[in-house]
């Protein structure tokens, strides 16, 4: 039997453990999905929104590019705005993008796609293939790409290119690429001078520093240095773990009161977050006259747009380490003023559900393994607040700022490490930018608890109408039930409306969350703050 080009692919994908598929199938893509092989899973989602927000959730969890397929311009389209996100949360895919056949393409036949230019600059590479034959190449590098871009790769593939012969010889990739995240301690010296100097240093941390090695060195020098550690305002992961002592708070999103924030600090240095992503725009400096800047990174664009005194791009985990080696430890300084948030008082009787409730709740009973999922906007700062992160991965959210990532991710984070507990909390109407994703929550047995705050509105929209003085055109949408939408998409739900409801469901549901194979919306009715 003659080998051909999607042979080739399998083989490469298997190398790079692409083995499983979230793909929503169009027909230019149907000559590469049916039949798959035994030991390639396909995973359905029921618009490319959800399919690549779950892929996004699967390969932040794994920590390694995860296989996207989508289908010709319409699918595309569909995804460009969850690309966008896997693009600013630094998430590699490899996008696989449906084209119409080779042969007739010249004639723009029906579902030809400009596919090209479609999703902007979002992704960190794009190629269609030459040939047919330098298609399994192309997904080989694509996966490279994804990996040291950070963020989503995509090869678009004409459909008859998958039925042509294979080539035999070499791919035109490396099997095996490293990149080397040893510091040369030169490169350290400067930085650690700084620091050493410094008077009152601070800390602001971001996605970039979430991991266990980066943890570990950031407690380390944070705790010989016996400094503040905030967390930058819109990242989409914790830098620091947040039940730390020495953890301040998250930074406040305008300029002003960041400047307030930082003030009395002579050196602020960022580790792993850019330096500094405000909202909105205010006028003033970032940091007061007489406040150095320094950043650590291993994202080339947060250093070149990052307003910086001093920047290493470097390994942030290592470079921390050997700051920790060479900065002197200071036993007599006081340990920094920081103010912890206490759980709010339950609501009384007759007293309506705020979010701030659901986050104590939340914070009283889940253990410090899980996975928050947030997609809350006008209740993030209670999540923020009260619901800390104490391990790696332990918040997630979208760094874009676009609705539509909350539900599918958490499905995708479950699904990758089914041995983590995930709760996914999110605003009634941010979830309905991807509820389509409850499908396969149910479908494949992923058991994520959402916790869905309703408030029938855009609160956080009423907020900033409110704060610009007028009234907002855009009426409320009280009539629709999440819980509702839930169940016909066969998942199951419950709705409730007061503190005794919310405590009963959380202790039934959150002991079964390491182990639960069934996912559940708790629609919980809250008034706005």
């Amino acid at each position: 039997m003659t080998r051909t080009v999607r042979d080739a692919t399998f083989d490469v994908l298997r190398h790079h453990q692409l083995t499983t598929i979230f793909a929503n199938p169009g027909s230019t893509e149907v000559a590469f999905l049916t039949d798959l092989p035994d030991d390639i899973t396909f995973v359905l989602a029921l618009h490319e929104g959800s399919v690549v927000g779950m892929a996004t959730g699967w390969a932040t969890a794994l920590d390694r590019p995860a296989l996207v397929n989508v289908h010709t311009t319409a699918g595309l389209g569909n995804a460009v705005g969850a690309l966008a996100t896997a693009r600013v949360n630094r998430v590699p895919l490899v996008v696989l993008v449906g084209q119409q056949d080779r042969r007739h393409l010249a004639l723009q036949p029906f579902l030809a796609g400009e596919l090209e230019g479609l999703a902007g600059n979002y992704p960190v590479w794009v190629r269609t293939p030459a040939r047919p034959q330098d298609v399994p190449g192309a997904v080989a590098r694509a996966w490279h790409e994804a990996r040291a871009g950070r963020g989503p790769a995509l090869v678009i593939v004409p459909s008859d290119d998958w039925s042509a012969p294979a080539e035999d010889g070499p791919v035109p990739a490396p099997a095996v690429l490293h990149r080397a995240d040893a510091v040369d301690p030169v490169v350290v010296d400067e930085l650690a001078a700084l620091v050493a100097g410094s008077a009152s240093p601070a800390f602001v941390v971001g996605a970039d520093a979430d991991d266990a090695d980066t943890w570990h060195a950031l407690v380390r020098l944070a705790e010989r240095l016996r400094c503040p550690v905030w967390q930058e305002p819109f990242a989409a992961r914790a830098g620091f773990p947040q039940d730390h002592p020495q953890f301040a708070g998250h930074l406040p999103a305008g300029r002003g009161e960041l400047r307030q924030a930082l003030a009395g600090h002579d050196l602020v240095l960022a580790v792993g977050a850019p330096v500094f992503r405000q909202y909105p725009y205010e006028e003033g400096p970032l940091v007061l006259a007489g406040t150095s800047v320094a950043l650590v990174t291993d994202d080339p664009e947060d250093a070149h747009h990052s307003p910086a005194d001093l920047a290493v791009l470097a390994n942030p985990a290592a470079v921390c380490a050997l700051l920790a080696e060479r900065v002197p430890d200071r036993p007599d300084a006081p340990p920094p003023a920081v103010s912890r948030a206490s759980a709010p008082a339950e609501p009384g009787d007759g007293e309506p559900l705020r979010a701030e409730h659901v986050m104590a709740a939340l914070a009283a009973r889940i253990p410090a393994e899980t996975v928050v999922v947030e997609e809350t906007p006008s209740s993030r700062p209670d999540l923020h607040r009260l619901l800390p992160a104490r391990r790696p991965l332990g918040f997630l959210s979208a760094a874009m700022g676009g609705l539509g990532f909350g539900l599918p991710a958490a499905i995708g984070v479950r699904m990758a490490a089914p041995d983590r507990p995930v709760v996914a909390v999110v605003g009634d109407g941010s979830s309905l930018y991807g509820i389509q994703a409850l499908w396969s929550a149910a479908h494949y047995g992923v058991g994520v608890l959402f916790v869905v705050l309703a408030n029938g509105r855009y609160a956080i929209m009423d907020r900033l109408a409110a704060q610009r003085g007028g009234k907002p055109p855009w009426p409320g949408f009280e009539e629709v039930s999440v819980g509702g939408l839930a169940e016909s998409l066969g998942c199951p739900a419950r709705r409730v409306s007061d503190h005794a409801g919310l405590v009963a469901a959380l202790d039934e549901v959150v002991p079964t969350l390491g182990e639960r194979s069934r996912p559940l919306v708790l629609e919980v009715a809250v008034e706005p703050s």
